[in-house]
């Protein structure tokens, strides 16, 4: 125990982190031993858990700013759509496929920012309601038909293409969280937004900024997700938010280890950890409402005894 306190905030983070992963594992694996787990098993566990990982990765830089967005899912299904449009339709392959996902994702974004800056309502709320219209453009463009990926244009859907797309977006998120203003900006407002306003820093600005770079990260989370389905369907109602649920997840843990210093590598083993337990529910035949139950419960438990709240502080 003491040399545990010694260790360095990133190692602790590290362990616990891999003794979560394995404790999921280890749950499922005893419970049903013949059909989950393998290594095999594992190696598909990961390749689906990048999916969502690539886009809690860009959600971060919202929700450390005390921002969150309820048109996750109508952004992925916008984003993959006009990219499959542009691919397929336009004939522009895969040029057409990564810049138009990307674009749109980055568009929503900041439409998102935009209104949540200008309206001064919640985020929770404008993102909410934008999410209804995001999901009639898609429906719109889509025409009413399932949009589906050809063969030949499905690299991001396995391997090495979704690590190397993977890669390159974590890549991109730690540079810019740690070597730019926008990442030191990041923390401060989420810190204490009224302290970085008086220390002279736009706060709306930023926040419309973070809105673009999440949105452009969903939009490569749906190049992964159009690409491993190899289609996506235009959705109405709201049922869009269903797709909001893992990635959020993740980025609970990137929250929560954030004191730990790792929060980027936190939600890339956080997702990992989420789909074991996704899986492993899957191998049960548990219904889907005891799924959500105990996925819900676990996800309590784990930021519980991960995050620590001082006397006196403020818990956003």
């Amino acid at each position: 125990m003491t040399s545990f306190k010694n260790m360095s905030g990133a190692t602790k983070g590290y362990i616990v982190l891999t003794a979560l992963v394995f404790l999921s594992w280890a749950v499922f694996k005893i419970l049903t031993p013949d059909n989950f787990g393998s290594p095999s098993n594992l190696l598909s566990y990961f390749q689906a858990s990048l999916i969502t990982t690539v886009g809690a990765i860009g959600f971060y830089f919202v929700m450390d700013m005390g921002l969150f967005d309820f048109s996750i899912g109508a952004n992925i299904i916008l984003s993959g759509i006009v990219g499959c449009q542009l691919a397929t339709n336009f004939g522009l392959g895969y040029p057409g496929l990564i810049l138009g996902s990307v674009a749109t994702g980055a568009l929503v974004g900041l439409c998102n920012g935009l209104f949540y800056v200008k309206l001064r309502i919640p985020s929770m709320i404008v993102t909410a309601g934008l999410a209804l219209i995001y999901e009639s453009v898609a429906n719109y463009i889509a025409g009413g038909r399932e949009q589906t990926l050809p063969s030949d244009l499905r690299a991001f859907g396995q391997m090495p293409g979704d690590i190397l797309l993977a890669i390159l977006t974590f890549v991109i998120a730690w540079g810019i969280l740690n070597y730019t203003r926008f990442g030191t900006y990041t923390y401060a407002i989420g810190s204490n937004e009224f302290v970085a306003k008086n220390m002279g820093i736009n706060v709306d600005k930023y926040k419309v900024l973070a809105f673009i770079l999440s949105g452009a990260f969903f939009g490569a989370m749906a190049i992964l997700t159009i690409s491993y389905g190899s289609s996506m369907v235009a959705v109405t109602g709201m049922a869009s938010m269903t797709r909001n649920f893992v990635p959020t997840m993740g980025c609970f843990f990137g929250l929560a280890f954030m004191k730990y210093g790792i929060p980027l590598q936190a939600i890339i083993l956080g997702e990992l950890i989420v789909n074991i337990i996704f899986f492993g529910f899957i191998s049960l035949g548990a219904p889907t409402a005891i799924q959500d139950l105990i996925s819900g419960l676990a996800l309590l438990i784990i930021i519980t005894l991960t995050t620590k709240v001082n006397k006196g502080e403020i818990v956003k």
